[in-house]
């Protein structure tokens, strides 16, 4: 397996040297040790990661140079993750280097196993970026409606869209509210035989119950107050195409009976019609119930839930979806600074972690509207966690002393890593990048169970 590339810009050579010599099983090394050579490499060889010393020649002890290799780095690939590393004395040049775009910053002298894990973690960012904007121009993206994520759970969705797609039978979506129902049953639309057919998406759970029955079948003139005119209903529009219901376990019982019966007969009956109507139009349904709980609790029809479920299609929440957060988060991102012309580069190092560790409740659609309100407010180049109303992890510990400090960010780690892997411990260490007894004597050490 071929290794990712690193470039380390330093003017020392001993330090060039000793980095290398730590980072060669991990890594292919660049080295350079001034501006001109270090931005013909970034160019030539063009590594997603570099760690940068300001102090470059011809005045290495001052930043003038650094600073103009971070910009003209960053403006060659804004994407590119760089990590500045200053003496100790330059906490202020670090921060404004941060400002700049650069992805974190290191104070000499450098410990390895952190700058390790921070490296790891700036490659790992990089990947899924990449990953993103490669789904973003490619098929996969296109065929799915814009539909994006390289988690096992998500994969197993578009396959069971890819089989159904070909088939003609009902298919009954289910996921949390935000998981992205209707882009998936556009997806199948697409996919399928019918895709030049007309895709007619009904939300049956925001149109007043009295007024639901004329939508979906449609009436004749003076069938009711108000009636002056024949009017075809959803059903009859989606002729030749797809009829979605989103949130199908909201009909009435009234109506799953007769759609009930359109699904059994293909006809349907307008509002105060008595001729049958036959209509071609595969159904779609989604709901965000679980149908044997609203079945038990008598919301949905037992009968209506098989005959719309032949093929069930259930989306995972996005708390579930692992390295989806950030990639979908990048996704938005991208899309929304190019609609608002602004130029931002990506996410703070603590705003990674605080969309990583957030439940999202609401889901994708959570996540858009943060990421786009993000995008709006942002007074730099990268989006932080108050941009997003996200509290982040460093905020909380700014009055913590240090061993407070580490062991909060300890804890913090091991409980997102045990959630993710629903108490794995296996996984959770992997992921940690610890052994299982180190996370066993971890927890006891942090008073975990």
């Amino acid at each position: 397996m071929t290794k990712p590339q690193l470039l380390i810009i330093d003017d020392d050579e001993s330090i060039r040297s000793q980095m290398k010599w730590a980072l060669l099983a991990d890594y292919e090394i660049l080295a350079a040790g001034d501006r001109p050579s270090a931005i013909e490499m970034f160019r030539k060889q063009k590594p997603s990661v570099v760690t940068l010393d300001l102090g470059l020649p011809p005045q290495p002890a001052g930043t003038e140079e650094g600073f103009k290799a971070l910009a003209e780095m960053l403006e060659d690939n804004p994407g590119a993750k760089v990590i500045v590393i200053t003496g100790q004395d330059d906490r202020k040049n670090a921060l404004t280097a941060i400002g700049m775009g650069a992805y974190d910053f290191f104070c000499k002298p450098i410990r390895i196993d952190e700058l390790k894990i921070v490296l790891t973690r700036a490659f790992n960012l990089a990947n899924l970026e990449a990953e993103n904007r490669r789904l973003q121009t490619g098929a996969g993206a296109d065929a799915f409606e814009g539909m994006i994520g390289t988690s096992p759970a998500i994969q197993t969705v578009f396959t069971t869209i890819r089989k159904v797609a070909t088939t003609d039978v009902p298919v009954l979506i289910i996921g949390e509210s935000g998981t992205g129902k209707e882009l998936a049953a556009r997806a199948i639309h697409r996919l399928s035989s019918r895709s030049k057919g007309p895709f007619i998406a009904i939300n049956c759970g925001a149109i007043p119950e009295n007024l639901l029955e004329s939508e979906l079948f449609g009436h004749e003139k003076g069938a009711f107050t108000g009636a002056h005119m024949q009017r075809k209903g959803r059903i009859e529009s989606a002729q030749g195409g797809t009829l979605f219901l989103d949130e199908v376990g909201e009909l009435s019982p009234a109506l799953q009976v007769k759609l009930l019966r359109y699904l059994q007969e293909q006809k349907i009956e307008r509002v105060g019609g008595r001729e049958e109507i036959e209509v071609d139009a595969r159904v779609l349904a989604a709901t965000n119930r679980i149908p044997k709980e609203a079945i038990a609790e008598g919301r949905l029809r037992e009968d209506l839930y098989y005959r719309l479920g032949v093929v069930v299609v259930t989306l995972p929440p996005l708390r579930e979806r692992g390295e989806d957060i950030i990639l979908i988060a990048t996704a938005f991102l991208q899309r929304f600074s190019r609609e608002n012309r602004k130029k931002i580069t990506g996410f703070t190092k603590e705003a990674s972690m605080a969309l990583d560790g957030h439940p999202w409740p609401g889901n994708i659609r959570e996540m858009e509207n943060r990421v786009r309100r993000a995008v709006i407010m942002a007074e730099g180049s990268r989006i932080t966690p108050a941009d997003l109303e996200l509290e982040g992890p460093i905020r909380r510990l700014e009055e913590s002393s240090l061993k407070e400090a580490r062991e909060e960010v300890e804890r913090e780690l091991v409980q997102r890593a045990l959630a993710r892997h629903k108490g794995n411990i296996s996984q959770a260490a992997q992921q940690l990048g610890i052994s299982r007894p180190t996370l066993y004597e971890l927890m006891e050490k942090l008073g975990m169970r």
